[in-house]
């Protein structure tokens, strides 16, 4: 067990009102703790169209919810607009994680998101993307600055979720709350992706719905 100690954060311009972007629940359960042990008042945003199939989105927005619910955090629940997704992915369904599609859909997400706040009153937004070791962090930095960066008096809280053990807490909490333990990134190419390279390990496909985290269980 990590040791638990966090440190206390303060938002940018000490502004203690915060919308958190959050992906899903094993992502954000270190980042909603942190923040409330901090007592910055903050509210949930769930934007993700990127999600797919629609079975895989539901269950990662349920996980989410019950936890918000658990914390006493209001959670907004934003459309499920695959048909926009799917038309501002066109031409980049072959490009590679990381690349070209995966910086169109994390301005897609954060634009939606830094709406809210603006139209909202909250002077800083977040998101708990960057906290998984699978991202490139100054590619959602920069996703999020630029979406900011339409509003005055919006800024976008670049703070690095994994360090001082955040990583290893995100894991922990997801074993205690066993979470719902998704196997891909999210969208419809990822799955591709992801089971294509399992075919050349020799590995089953994706199962949907069947892999939790469990306190006695390790994690790859």
């Amino acid at each position: 067990m990590t040791d638990t100690k966090r440190p206390i954060l303060t938002p940018p311009g000490g502004k203690m009102k915060v919308l958190l972007h959050s992906c899903c629940a094993p992502c954000s359960g270190e980042v909603m703790e942190a923040m409330l042990a901090s007592g910055v008042d903050y509210t949930i945003f769930f934007y993700n169209p990127n999600i797919h199939p629609e079975r895989e989105y539901l269950l990662r927005k349920d996980e989410n919810v019950r936890f918000a619910d658990k914390h006493g955090v209001p959670f907004v629940d934003a459309d499920y607009d695959t048909d926009n997704w799917f038309a501002r992915a066109k031409g980049m369904e072959w490009t590679p994680e990381r690349g070209v599609r995966c910086t169109m859909c994390f301005d897609m997400r954060f634009e939606r998101t830094a709406l809210y706040a603006h139209e909202h009153g909250f002077p800083i937004m977040t998101s708990s993307l960057g906290i998984s070791r699978w991202k490139n962090m100054a590619q959602i930095n920069e996703s999020g600055a630029r979406a900011c960066a339409r509003y005055e008096g919006l800024s976008y809280w670049d703070y690095n979720w994994r360090k001082g053990g955040g990583a290893a807490r995100m894991i922990e909490i997801s074993k205690r709350e066993e979470f719902y333990q998704q196997e891909y990134c999210g969208c419809v190419y990822s799955l591709r992706d992801t089971n294509a390279h399992r075919r050349g390990q020799g590995r089953k496909p994706v199962e949907i719905g069947v892999r939790f985290y469990r306190p006695d269980t390790s994690v790859d």
